[in-house]
């Protein structure tokens, strides 16, 4: 994928995983997009340690799934360091 591909699923994963964590009125746009990238990242190394097998991220239902988990996860984690 290319740059301008991983920023817009970067964007939707980040987006989504902060309406499922419940603070997407404090986290704007560019955050989203940090948040979806890395936590795409963090995903496919998760699933890439359960599963024993490399994931490739393209864009299908599967990785935006695993994007989103991702990015949930370091949300949570993130939120629980704040508090």
């Amino acid at each position: 994928m290319g740059i301008l591909a991983w920023i817009i699923f970067g964007a939707l994963a980040g987006w989504v995983a902060s309406i499922v964590v419940g603070n997407n009125a404090r986290q704007g746009c560019l955050m989203n997009i940090i948040v979806g990238i890395i936590g795409a990242f963090i995903g496919g190394v998760l699933m890439q340690l359960v599963t024993g097998r490399g994931f490739d991220f393209g864009f299908d239902i599967a990785s935006f799934v695993v994007a989103v988990i991702g990015a949930v996860l370091l949300l949570a984690i993130t939120g629980a360091g704040r508090r």
